[in-house]
């Protein structure tokens, strides 16, 4: 069961204090305390957890300082949608509102290689108005020896270049906490020039002390990634283990599963469970069409399998597109064959909002006949 209590309800509130005090002498019941920083107000949550099942919701909705009573109808308490729930399913980051309700594209460098390929990429994202992008400092890899990022050395000029092109947001992976520090260090120094999304790449989504690591902090958003070949169930719980130590500002991102049944795309497109994330839990859903078609093949019609598939995606619902650019794939340190060309960026924006607008005109169309029917 969740508590939501009156807005701006504080620890130090004497409401809150006689509340606690009263759920606190509640047999087999033990209490979490969550609070949501949002863009206008602060809320506390108390998750009751154990025996909450002979609890009367008038009763608790009625105790000091309580708001709303939302009951926990299934396993994601926090980032769950239950029965009765009103809680949001957006939250604002560095001035950019992600949530179920818009779309946001991640265009950039699957792995930074130089400060030059950087700029030119920024450059691109300004030119087309965009204010989000990915750059990968930290990438895990399957071979040893392969190129493993350039870590903390390029975050400097990866976040002075971000603030110098206006670019509000972007997506960086990381592969272990002290990564969170550097990065934190980094923007510190550079006098916080942009803002980062921490993402957490599908090698590391069981990876559970990175994760309580990511969910501790609440400074940066966290964008987590299906696992190679685990279950939604097991991936949507991944997320959970974030937003149970704290940090609800969780995004989903679907890659594609790890099976040859997707060849000859690199992965297994899995955009239809787009839907299924929105309708089970409130985070957004984001689409990753490099990782999962892994190429730059192109159909009959002229159109690439990445932006059929990033169509088929976004028509569905998906909220945020992380897609990988680069100014000369051929040299790309990382997943170059699959990288789009900048001179590629309009029209992948422009394909991208027709998409957007087909769901936009589907959800208009759903809403007519609901009406029609009442």
């Amino acid at each position: 069961m969740i508590l939501i209590l009156s807005p701006d309800i504080t620890p130090a509130d004497e409401r809150f204090k006689t509340l606690m005090s009263y759920v606190d002498s509640l047999p087999n019941i033990k209490t979490r305390v969550h609070e949501v920083q949002g863009s206008q107000q602060h809320l506390t949550e108390l998750y009751l957890i154990g025996e909450t099942a002979g609890l009367s919701i008038h009763d608790m909705e009625n105790l000091p300082g309580v708001d709303n009573v939302v009951r926990i109808s299934r396993d994601y308490r926090v980032l769950g949608r239950h029965v009765n729930d009103t809680r949001p399913s957006s939250f604002e980051y560095n001035g950019v509102h992600f949530g179920q309700d818009n779309l946001n594209i991640f265009a950039g460098l699957c792995a930074v290689d130089n400060a030059k390929h950087v700029e030119e990429m920024m450059v691109a994202l300004k030119d087309n108005g965009q204010v989000c992008t990915r750059m990968g400092a930290y990438k895990p890899r399957t071979n040893p020896y392969a190129f493993q990022g350039h870590g903390k050395s390029c975050l400097p000029y990866v976040f002075e270049l971000a603030g110098k092109y206006d670019i509000k947001v972007i997506a960086m992976e990381i592969t272990h906490d002290i990564h969170i520090k550097e990065i934190k260090d980094a923007l510190k120094k550079t006098g916080n020039p942009t803002g980062v999304m921490l993402q957490i790449g599908t090698r590391n989504t069981q990876n559970f002390e990175l994760l309580k690591a990511a969910g501790k902090q609440k400074e940066f958003p966290v964008l987590l990634k299906r696992g190679f070949g685990i279950t939604l169930e097991e991936s949507i719980n991944a997320a959970e283990y974030l937003a149970s130590e704290g940090n609800d500002k969780v995004i989903f991102a679907l890659r594609g599963m790890k099976t040859n049944m997707g060849d000859p795309h690199r992965n297994l497109v899995d955009f239809a469970h787009v839907p299924v994330v929105k309708r089970l839990t409130r985070m957004p859903v984001c689409i990753d069409p490099s990782h999962s078609v892994g190429s730059r093949l192109t159909t009959p019609d002229g159109i690439m399998d990445v932006s059929h598939v990033t169509a088929q995606g976004i028509v569905a619902g998906a909220n945020m597109v992380l897609v990988d650019f680069h100014p000369d794939p051929k040299t790309a340190m990382v997943d170059g064959p699959q990288a789009l060309l900048m001179s590629e960026l309009p029209y992948f924006l422009e394909d991208a909002a027709i998409a957007r607008e087909a769901y936009e005109k589907r959800v208009k169309l759903v809403n007519k006949y609901k009406l029609a029917k009442q």
